[in-house]
């Protein structure tokens, strides 16, 4: 029985979690799988109840951290490194930027046969300066080049990864989607859309528009806080924003949004009416997504946006920036309407058409669940990522 040790940077909420977790259970019995992660960030919330739910028990790696630092970069290899020699794995597969870094070097130096990395995203741009960018790039390159296959999980980053960064040829690239159970987002709706509104005291014409994910700076949050400024200003409806996660931006976001005179509520402390509310982290997502009305997204790069496959399996209408894969999960003119990257005017536009037009949104809304229930189903994500596992494995 081949054995696969599966290495993830963080259990923090977000796509590589539930992309590792659902590949650790349902992989089928002709595989065994160890799961081997880092701890999240402060700011973030942990993910692990989504690991533990699913009846995994992973081995945390607690040096394993999103950010660089040597000495528990250094602590987290060696301890990948002992795991690696005592498990015997088969295949080590990482996902995303430190797991995979710390991960394959592990992996190459213990002579592990078949090393597969996942990129969620890239780094590539929008997060560094042009110096670190390069230092990153020139690392994954030689990384690559040691990696028996490369995933990328949408076609857009595959040619990014190929022909924009120049990481790994084209050959060397298999694409395979994220995959969830989105079951959850598609059911009972009417009672979920009841009990969200009635937590944040949200009248029945009011329009609540939301953008769910962690308030860090790639992500763009001054973005969605202009067009909410635009909106107040110039709708005759009435609207209601939440903000919906947390993070390190979670200060100055506050501080913009006194600058913009946008009056605020923190969600956990009361269900007063504000024009937005900061909800922080919300476990239960799909009470959130039946609530709101039009579901957002700023980023300035994105890999595969999990809210963004979330809000369409409640047929959610959305408005987003066209960043990375985007139009890889959204259709655009008919699941969301997209616009120009950190573009105020563009965007605000967009997001007034859709509060102004009911027939638009309507529309909008229909298509989300046909779109992504086959497309983004875990079953798929298990099915591609054996197939591949067993052609390596034979090969």
């Amino acid at each position: 029985m081949p054995k696969i040790l599966r290495i993830i940077n963080r259990f923090n909420i977000g796509g590589p979690t539930y992309n590792a977790a659902y590949l650790t259970k349902y992989l089928s019995n002709d595989f065994e799988t160890l799961l081997v992660g880092g701890e999240k960030e402060e700011t973030e919330d942990s993910s692990e109840y989504i690991i533990r739910n699913l009846g995994i028990e992973p081995v945390i790696i607690p040096e394993m951290h999103r950010s660089i630092d040597p000495r528990n970069d250094l602590l987290a290899y060696r301890k990948l490194k002992k795991i690696i020699e005592t498990y015997k794995p088969d295949i080590v597969h990482t996902h995303a930027s430190k797991a995979g870094t710390i991960g394959r070097i592990a992996a190459l130096r213990s002579n592990v046969p078949i090393i597969i990395h996942t990129f969620h995203g890239h780094i590539f741009h929008s997060y560094f300066n042009s110096y670190k960018t390069k230092i990153f790039q020139n690392i994954e390159q030689g990384l690559a080049k040691k990696s028996s296959k490369i995933i990328a999980i949408s076609d857009l980053q595959k040619k990014e990864l190929s022909e924009t960064y120049n990481i790994t040829s084209a050959n060397n690239i298999e694409v395979i989607p994220l995959g969830f159970d989105l079951d959850r987002f598609h059911q009972n709706n009417a009672l979920k859309r009841k009990a969200f509104r009635e937590k944040y005291n949200i009248d029945d014409d009011e329009l609540a528009i939301g953008i769910v994910g962690r308030l860090v700076p790639i992500k763009n949050h001054n973005l969605f806080l202009e067009s909410i400024k635009y909106i107040k200003k110039n709708t005759s409806k009435k609207i209601r924003a939440f903000i919906i996660g947390d993070g390190e931006s979670r200060h100055n976001l506050e501080k913009k949004s006194k600058e913009l005179n946008i009056d605020y509520v923190d969600g956990t402390k009361t269900n007063k009416k504000a024009t937005l509310t900061y909800t922080s982290w919300i476990k239960d997502i799909d009470f959130a997504y039946a609530g709101l009305d039009i579901v957002t997204l700023t980023s300035l790069n994105e890999g595969t946006p999990v809210s963004l496959i979330e809000a369409q399996a409640a047929n959610k209408p959305i408005v987003s920036t066209n960043v990375g894969g985007i139009e890889n999960v959204v259709i655009p003119q008919t699941t969301a309407l997209l616009s120009k990257n950190d573009d105020v005017n563009d965007f605000s536009h967009k997001l007034f058409s859709l509060i102004e037009n009911d027939e638009l949104r309507y529309s909008l809304s229909q298509k989300g669940w046909q779109h992504v229930h086959n497309k983004f189903h875990y079953s798929r994500l298990v099915s591609n990522t054996e197939n591949l596992y067993y052609k390596l494995l034979c090969s």
